[in-house]
């Protein structure tokens, strides 16, 4: 007896079903796409942003150090730049981690705790730095400032002879201080808030349940045929 098209399209469709079933179970193309953010293998896209935005915020910040070395730390947050560096290294450890059902399952649990706790603190620092350089940006804005030999006296009302006053070493030229420097505290603001969006993202992907698969390396059914229980 013949095969209707109809039964042949039906048995089609239900092997497709299977196939895509013993993939889903086997770690196959279905997990590799569930993997995936935005085309990109999770988290190559998020580390590649980090590490663009803390190289660029600890260049700015060495870039604000050759104006005056008075400045202070919290004024030139290089370090921020410099933890956002290794919290991408990280990252790229974490995408290069192969995604295969063996006994590096405990290590692939280390590396995204830590990726998520260091996001986690990445956003919190970004956070401080942003607060840091709005109040250093609103308070060179009200600068007056005068050259005295090879420093810039600043003070925020020159009327006021107890006025508060800001010193600043090895700046011939006040111009410095009181314009290349604010425009530098406005694009550290604007980094920072970047680098917090980025690491908010790469905290949050972490913490999506499809993104807390991890292998327990249990093996079932048969010894030839390796069938993994992911948990």
């Amino acid at each position: 007896m013949g095969t209707s098209p109809m039964g042949s399209a039906g048995g089609g469709i239900a092997n497709a079903g299977k196939e895509k079933k013993g993939q889903a179970e086997t770690g196959g193309p279905v997990l590799e796409e569930a993997q995936k953010c935005c085309g990109c293998r999770f988290p190559l896209l998020v580390a590649l942003l980090q590490l663009l935005l803390g190289v660029a915020v600890a260049a700015v910040a060495f870039l604000m150090v050759t104006i005056s070395s008075s400045l202070l730390a919290r004024e030139t947050p290089h370090w921020a730049g410099i933890i956002m560096i290794v919290v991408s290294l990280l990252g790229f450890i974490l995408f290069c981690i192969t995604r295969v059902p063996d006994e590096r399952a405990s290590a692939q649990f280390i590396v995204k705790l830590l990726y998520f706790f260091l996001c986690t603190m990445g956003l919190v620092i970004s956070a401080v730095v942003i607060a840091f350089q709005c109040y250093h940006y609103a308070l060179t804005n009200s600068y007056s400032c005068k050259e005295m030999g090879e420093y810039c006296m600043c003070t925020l009302d020159p009327e006021d002879p107890i006025a508060r006053t800001f010193s600043y070493s090895g700046v011939t030229d006040c111009s410095a201080i009181v314009s290349t420097l604010p425009m530098y505290y406005l694009l550290q603001m604007v980094l920072n808030l970047a680098q917090a969006i980025v690491c908010l993202v790469g905290a949050f992907l972490i913490w999506k349940h499809r993104y807390q698969v991890f292998f327990a390396g249990l093996q079932t059914g048969s010894p030839s045929v390796q069938n993994w229980q992911k948990v």
